[in-house]
């Protein structure tokens, strides 16, 4: 006899014996059986979201200077035209304590890029007050690990603002709003537009001079968001510097019958192949090699390219001999390509003979490869060397110094804002069909409307994912005149994407934004 059989038994027999005597007892409990249950308190709703601000005191050591600064590490709320909450972004400011005139005193707002990156890259490994202690070009030691002072702090230059867009960080949507509805070019644009905006109106800093400091897809945004915040907010920026900088994405996508990019990164793939001395007949010098690759790949090699399926196959055979003479690779395997060798084919033939995979945002790195026989890279030895790294020291260090997000997941980087980001940009552009997300015409109209807007780009002579030569043509192909053509400053490092990694190379990165700055002011 099962359990529930037993327990309802001598309950039945309990209301036979009862019922002669007492027909209302079973009746009662029969009543109480239809009865409603009582209905559960209703759940309260959730709190309205509000805005967080914790505020330190510090002292920066840059050079012979002692700078006191305060760290503020806060969120602001976005709101919408019915002025609903939308979104709360994260950002870290650290802006100088001791000034006393605030439009003398420049303030610079610095993200990276993705899209769906938060700004845990440039904050600490360039500009911020500290910095990560990490292995150049390897992989580094397991932690734990070391937080720095930043000798290349650029606080004796302008005051910093490290923005994290919605998603990433600390930062997402609130109230009906999700984090997807901010994860688009002109969606990511006017968000941060508001953040500015906000930060620059609380803050008392309209008349301070005015810059933008982005990496990656961060220059692609800047220069959509110079131009959106110049003509929707009358906001004007001294200055610009593009890190690692792409305006037009066509220029770095490898798409069938578009053989431009095969161009623009083989001098980036011969730099390459000179670090790693996989050329046979390697030169002693880099610069005067990567110029001659310059040259061949605007002249022999884009002709070849631009024949398609016309070219012979002496032609073939004679320019992938050039081609492997450049970049390390096998004529074989270049012809087996038809002279187009991808990136990710790069990256996994170069160093193919010695089992490692090749860096992406900086060739100079080198990680093991898995399936010797892979056609393509598997991941980025450059990213999963310094990931570990840059995660665990900011993680710790906003808890502990800043006292910001003990209850928080910070988010250094998020997949489905890269993987769901909208393309779609309005940037005025002439007739014709949409082809791959460009800003080059919202950079032109910055420059036209603002004709003393100062662009600065630096970059890697290693990186591999925004080739130098391709922003070197996007540069020269601007059309703008000359005047403001002259407006633009390009430079060059000795290391890749996040150039920054390399010490010598930080110091010539700050040497070189610092410069920029007191011209961009001075004017």
């Amino acid at each position: 006899m099962n359990r529930m059989y037993r327990l309802a038994l001598p309950w039945a027999l309990l209301c036979t014996f009862a019922s002669g005597l007492q027909p209302g007892i079973c009746r009662a409990q029969d009543k109480d059986k239809d009865a409603k249950p009582t209905e559960a308190p209703a759940t309260p709703p959730p709190a309205p979201p509000k805005e967080e601000s914790s505020v330190t005191d510090h002292v920066a050591h840059i050079g012979n200077q002692s700078i006191p600064y305060k760290a503020t590490a806060a969120t602001i709320m976005l709101k919408n035209e019915k002025d609903e909450p939308t979104a709360l972004i994260y950002f870290t400011a650290y802006t100088r304590s001791d000034v006393k005139d605030l439009s003398q005193r420049p303030v610079a707002f610095v993200y990276n890029g993705g899209p769906g990156s938060s700004s845990l890259w440039l904050h600490m490994g360039s500009f911020s007050p500290k910095r990560v202690q990490f292995t150049d070009a390897e992989a580094n030691p397991a932690g734990p690990y070391k937080l720095n002072d930043n000798p290349y702090c650029l606080l004796d230059k302008t005051d910093l603002v490290f923005i994290d867009p919605v998603g990433t960080g600390f930062s997402h949507a609130v109230g009906k709003s999700q984090d997807k509805d901010f994860w688009g070019v002109d969606e990511d644009v006017k968000s941060l537009a508001q953040m500015i905006n906000s930060y620059i109106s609380r803050n008392d800093r309209w008349n301070s001079p005015k810059f933008l400091i982005g990496e990656s897809y961060g220059t692609f945004r800047s220069a959509a968001l110079s131009n959106y915040l110049q003509n929707n907010d009358g906001m004007y920026f001294n200055g610009i510097v593009l890190i690692s900088s792409v305006l037009d994405l066509g220029t770095i996508s490898f798409n069938p019958g578009e053989d431009m990019p095969y161009a623009f990164y083989l001098p980036s793939y011969a730099a390459t192949a000179w670090y790693h001395k996989m050329l046979k007949d390697r030169p002693a010098d880099l610069k005067p090699f990567i110029e001659e690759a310059r040259n061949f790949a605007l002249t022999e090699y884009l002709t070849a390219l631009n024949k398609g399926g016309k070219l012979s196959a002496a032609e073939k055979a004679d320019i992938a001999k050039k081609i492997s003479r450049f970049t390390g690779l096998s004529e074989d395997y270049i012809i087996k390509g038809d002279i187009r060798i991808s990136l990710p084919q790069f990256m996994k033939e170069l160093q193919r003979s010695r089992g490692l995979t090749t860096g992406r945002l900086d060739a100079r790195f080198s990680g093991f490869s898995y399936d010797l026989l892979g056609e393509y890279a598997e991941f980025d030895p450059q990213d999963t060397a310094i990931t570990g790294p840059f995660t665990a020291v900011f993680n710790n260090y906003v808890r502990t110094e800043l006292k910001f997000g003990q209850d928080k997941v910070y988010k250094g980087s998020s997949g489905p804002a890269n993987q769901q980001w909208n393309w779609k940009h309005d940037a005025g552009q002439n007739f014709g069909f949409p082809g791959s997300p460009n800003v080059e015409n919202d950079l032109i109209q910055a420059m036209l409307i603002n004709p003393h807007l100062k662009v600065q780009i630096e970059n890697g002579l290693f990186d591999l994912a925004t080739p130098f030569f391709a922003t070197e043509f996007t540069v020269d192909h601007l059309g703008l005149p000359e005047k403001l053509q002259k407006n633009i400053d390009l430079q060059y490092y000795d290391a890749g994407h996040m150039m920054y990694v390399r010490e010598d190379d930080l110091a010539k990165l700050k040497t070189n934004v610092a410069a920029f700055i007191d011209n961009a002011v001075k004017q």
